[in-house]
């Protein structure tokens, strides 16, 4: 597939770290570095614009990494772009640590995964049909 991008950033458009890899890593594009406090959000900018074919979006989620080790989370994760936006990648970041978080220029702070989607055609109906699970939720299919 290809993607149109316009690359505003300090840095090289961003690639696949394996054949199998399903998202790309985004860095961060800064001009001096960003700390970000406990418990701080920041939205942080990419420098990258895209434009996407209808059918497609873009999801922005967090790196295990830096979550694991670091304690930084995205706050709407998975953040999603949509084929008609042409503004600014940019990723919410947020420090669940107890420690502050020094973001540099090229940090990779984010992974996007590509991926297709369908529009839904709502039909109106009085009642649904039956299955064996039914209403449970929010834990009511095993342990």
């Amino acid at each position: 597939m290809k993607i149109e991008i316009i690359n505003r950033s300090h840095h090289a458009l961003p690639t696949y770290a394996t054949p199998a890899s399903a998202g790309v890593d985004l860095r961060a594009n800064l001009d001096e570095p960003v700390v970000l406090h406990s418990m701080e959000r920041r939205l942080i900018p990419t420098g990258l614009f895209i434009a996407l074919p209808e059918g497609y979006e873009a999801q922005v989620r967090p790196r295990s990494g830096l979550a694991l080790k670091k304690g930084i989370g995205l706050l709407n994760s998975p953040g999603t772009i949509d084929a008609d936006y042409r503004g600014e990648i940019g990723v919410i970041l947020i420090n669940l640590s107890s420690e502050d978080f020094v973001i540099n220029d090229g940090e990779r702070i984010a992974q996007m995964v590509i991926a297709r989607h369908e529009q839904a055609e709502w039909i109106d109906v009085d009642v649904l049909n039956e299955t064996e699970r039914g209403s449970g939720g929010f834990g009511h299919t095993g342990v």
